[in-house]
Order: C-alpha cells, then sequence, then structure tokens
C-alpha cells in the first residue's frame, strides 16, 4: 500500500512538472514576461516577437550561454551587449532591455521585414544589409523559419486568450 502511495505521489509530481512545462511564459516566468513586454511597448517591437526570440535564443533562461559566447534570455554577443549599454547579461531587464533594442534598430534598419530582422540578429546585420534575401546560409534559413514559427504560434496563442477574455 505505501509503495502504490509512494508511486502514485511520484506520478503527479511527473505530471505536474509536465503540465508546468507545458504552461505559457506568462504563467512560467512572470517576471520576465513583465520586463520583455514592458520593453517591447517601449521600443514599439511586438510582443510576440520578443517572446519567439527569448524561446528561440535561451528557452526563457536567463543564465544561457552559447559556445560562442552569447549569454542571456535574448543570447547577446558581447560586443551587441556593450553597443547597448548592457553591463549584466544575466540581468533579466538588461539583457531585455538590449536585446530588444536591438530587434528595433534591426527592424527600422530593414524596414519592418521580419525575415530580415531576424536574419541580422542572427549573424549580423552587416551580412544581412550586403546581402538581402539573397543570404542563402542554411543555418540562418533554419534559424529565420524556427523564429517564424515561434511567432506564429506566440500570435496564435493571445489571439485564442484574448478571445477567450471576451467571451468571459
Amino acid at each position: 500500500m505505501r509503495q502504490r502511495f509512494i508511486a502514485m505521489l511520484i506520478g503527479s509530481s511527473a505530471l505536474a512538472l509536465r503540465v508546468s512545462a507545458q504552461a505559457p511564459p506568462e504563467k512560467r516566468f512572470p517576471e520576465i514576461v513583465y520586463y520583455a513586454d514592458a520593453y517591447a511597448d517601449h521600443y514599439h517591437v511586438p510582443r510576440a516577437l520578443v517572446h519567439a526570440f527569448i524561446t528561440q535564443e535561451s528557452g526563457w533562461n536567463r543564465t544561457a550561454l552559447s559556445n560562442k559566447g552569447a549569454s542571456g534570455l535574448m543570447q547577446l554577443m558581447p560586443a551587441t551587449a556593450s553597443r547597448f549599454a548592457v553591463r549584466d547579461t544575466r540581468s533579466i531587464s538588461e539583457n531585455l532591455r538590449g536585446g530588444v533594442q536591438y530587434l528595433a534598430l534591426l527592424t527600422w534598419m530593414f524596414r519592418g521585414d521580419l525575415r530580415l530582422v531576424t536574419a541580422a540578429y542572427y549573424c549580423g546585420e552587416h551580412h544581412i544589409q550586403r546581402r538581402g534575401l539573397s543570404y542563402q546560409n542554411p543555418e540562418v534559413i533554419t534559424y529565420v523559419l524556427a523564429v517564424q514559427r515561434l511567432y506564429n504560434r506566440e500570435l496564435q496563442y493571445h489571439q485564442n486568450v484574448s478571445h477567450q477574455g471576451v467571451a468571459k
């Protein structure tokens, strides 16, 4: 009996972990979402796009570090962090401010073409400025498609949430 009870507890804990891992970022990371949305609004970048980048870049892990040296939620490279006055890339607020500010600059630079914005965020704007949509690096193309898929999913989620809110 005791073993069955322990197994039931373990099973329900695993289920709770699975459910919480599937919960939207708003439920799992309220502080990150607060700053992400505030900076998105301030710099006029769609919230869903910022959420898509955070998901793709770090999986909402503020201490993420890539093998290329990018760090934090928005995976800022040291030069990009310096460019946008980010002193501590592990700081939620600083990292998001720098990353969203960079997205705003790229959005302006590429006149709102999110394919080019995303490609430039990944590999640097100088490559995309020179080649535009003819830039055919398979890694960049895969990245752009992944962010586009996440962005569309975010838009769909928020559309569904807003419709549910109207019905209440």
